[in-house]
C-alpha cells in the first residue's frame, strides 16, 4: 500500500482499527484482519447479506446500512447484522386470496403499526417501508408489492421497529399474492414458454454453454435492446 494512503480509524466490533480512508465496511474489515464468511455476499448491494448497524463521530443517530456500499469514516462505530430472528408464517399460495384478512390471518403484527416511519429510516434501499405497510393494512396488495419491489430482505426495518413487525416477509407474501391473483397476464410470455417447452432455442442454449466467457460478454452488452 501506498505510504500516501489516509488513514482512519474504525471500530468494528468494539475494537478499534486503523483503516483505509474511502473504505467500504466490508473491506476495512477485511483489511482489518476479519474473515469474511458470514455478513457477506453480492458485494453489490442485491443479496441483503451485509446488513450493518453504525454510529458515526459526533452523530448519536443510530443508523442503517449495506456494508458493501456503506463508506467508513473516521470514528465511525459499527457491528454486523447478519441474520435478524424472524419467524415466518407457513402458506400454500394456491389456499390464499389476494386481500386483507390473508394479511389479517398471516401477519396480524401489521396492524400494530404506529406510523413513526423508523422502517423507512433504516432501510438501505430507501424504500418507503411504512407507506407499504399501510397499505397492507388496507388490503391494497398491489401497491404494497409494488412499493416493495426492490427490497432486498436484509431485515433492517424489523430490527428497528418498536411494533416489532416482520416487514420484509409480509413484502413477499405480497408480491407472491401479486404475481398470482393480480399481475396482467402477458400472451408474449405464454408463447415463449410454449416455444421453450417445445426445443426452440436449446441449440442456441447449447451454443452459449460451450462459448469462452469474453465472448458470452461481448454478446450480452452488443446485444439490441428494444425499450417502449
Amino acid at each position: 500500500m501506498s505510504e500516501e494512503q489516509k488513514m482512519v480509524k474504525a471500530f468494528i466490533m468494539g475494537e478499534a482499527y486503523d483503516v483505509p480512508e474511502g473504505s467500504t465496511i466490508i473491506m476495512a474489515m477485511e483489511y482489518a484482519g476479519f474473515q469474511m464468511k458470514r455478513g457477506v455476499g453480492c458485494r453489490e448491494g442485491f443479496c441483503g447479506a451485509c446488513a450493518t448497524v453504525y454510529r458515526e463521530k459526533g452523530d448519536y443517530k443510530l443508523k442503517g446500512g449495506l456494508a458493501c456500499q456503506t463508506v467508513v469514516t473516521d470514528g465511525m462505530t459499527l457491528a454486523q447484522i447478519p441474520f435478524v430472528p424472524a419467524e415466518k408464517p407457513i402458506y400454500d399460495i394456491k389456499e390464499l386470496t389476494p386481500d386483507i384478512d390473508t394479511i389479517k390471518t398471516l401477519f396480524p403484527t401489521i396492524f400494530r403499526c404506529v406510523a413513526c416511519n423508523t422502517c423507512t429510516k433504516a432501510c438501505p434501499q430507501e424504500i418507503k417501508v411504512m407507506d407499504y405497510v399501510q397499505a397492507l393494512k388496507r388490503g391494497d396488495i398491489g401497491r404494497a408489492a409494488d412499493l416493495s419491489f426492490d427490497c432486498i430482505r436484509c431485515g433492517l426495518c424489523a430490527l428497528r421497529c418498536p411494533s416489532e413487525i416482520v416487514q420484509y416477509n409480509a413484502a413477499t407474501l405480497a408480491q407472491r399474492l401479486y404475481g398470482r391473483y393480480l399481475n396482467k397476464k402477458s400472451p408474449e410470455l405464454e408463447e415463449r414458454i410454449v416455444e421453450v417447452e417445445n426445443g426452440k432455442y436449446e441449440k442456441e442454449l447449447d451454443e452459449l454453454v460451450e462459448m469462452p466467457r469474453e465472448e458470452q460478454s461481448k454478446r450480452y452488452y452488443a446485444r439490441e435492446i428494444k425499450l417502449k
